[in-house]
């Protein structure tokens, strides 16, 4: 932040991208430990913003699942999503990291050591429930998360939901278990998605560098056509665009050669037509530096 002169935010971006410069080290760690360790955990910044919806987040998201079995987890705060509105906040930044990414999708509850997380199941599974826990909020952004708890049952519906508690390791044998299958769903279904892009661009990439060449021929066979009419040589015509290469660099050559020549001769001209006052004037400036050196003459 000091060297660029940045603030808290400019600073976690620059040094994503600065990062994602250099992902491709972290990448060929990973392959070569990938045999000894089972899981690689990365830690993303905490500003959701900054990860999910910059170039460089999509970069190193793309980059880990075209490789390998990734799996997105969302950590919440439990203790602090007993209000709905807030919780509703935390579900509407799951439901967009979810599309965003498009890769199999966890919501790890934290802290169930302070208080349970089977409120926000409940919210989830019973819409009528958390109606009722609206009810006691007036303020309009209650009317809003109202209407937009109707939009997301579908997102509850295939939402792999877990609590643990970091502190006392509560859990986490559930939290590995949603990670297992998660693991499946990517190989049923986003390894073949991936692998189907990734042929796609291929094709396009080869397509595009097959039409380059063929009008890379065709600018040179219309250079040759046109070498051929100015030329008005029956040989000449026969020539190919290889061949053409060939006789341009050549005409080239020659082309210098003659500049030169005409350089030469041109240089001839000048000196041939200076003015015979501007001789005489360096002829005696240089009797005079010479009877100057040498006095005894």
């Amino acid at each position: 932040m000091s060297r660029y002169g940045l603030g808290p935010n400019g600073g976690i971006v620059t040094s994503l991208n600065l990062f994602a410069t250099r992902f491709d080290q972290v990448m060929k760690f990973i392959e070569k430990r990938q045999n000894a360790s089972k899981y690689v955990v990365i830690d993303t910044p905490g500003q959701i913003e900054v990860f999910t919806w910059s170039a460089s987040g999509t970069i190193i998201t793309e980059a880990l699942a075209s490789s390998f079995p990734s799996v997105v987890v969302y950590v919440m705060d439990t203790s602090r999503s007993t209000n709905p509105v807030t919780f509703m906040s935390n579900m509407l930044y799951a439901c967009s990291i979810l599309y965003k990414t498009k890769l199999p999708f966890i919501v790890v509850m934290n802290k169930t050591d302070i208080i349970d997380h089977s409120f926000a199941v409940e919210w989830m599974q019973d819409f009528e429930t958390f109606q009722d826990a609206l009810n006691q909020e007036t303020s309009y952004v209650s009317n809003l998360t109202r209407s937009m708890s109707l939009v997301l049952d579908e997102f509850y519906s295939s939402l792999k939901v877990v609590g643990v508690s970091a502190v006392l390791g509560t859990g986490l044998d559930d939290f590995f278990v949603q990670l297992s299958k998660a693991v499946d769903e990517y190989e049923r279904e986003y390894r073949p998605e991936y692998e189907r892009l990734r042929k796609t661009l291929e094709k396009a990439q080869n397509k595009q560098k097959r039409e380059q060449l063929e009008h890379l021929w065709k600018d040179m066979g219309s250079m040759c056509v046109q070498g051929n009419t100015l030329a008005g040589s029956d040989d000449a015509s026969a020539m190919g665009p290889s061949e053409l290469i060939l006789t341009r660099g050549t005409l080239d050559e020659e082309e210098e050669r003659e500049s030169d020549t005409d350089d030469i001769d041109h240089e001839v001209t000048e000196e041939s037509h200076e003015e015979p006052a501007f001789r005489n004037f360096m002829q005696e400036t240089r009797m005079k530096y010479q009877r100057q050196s040498n006095p005894n003459e």
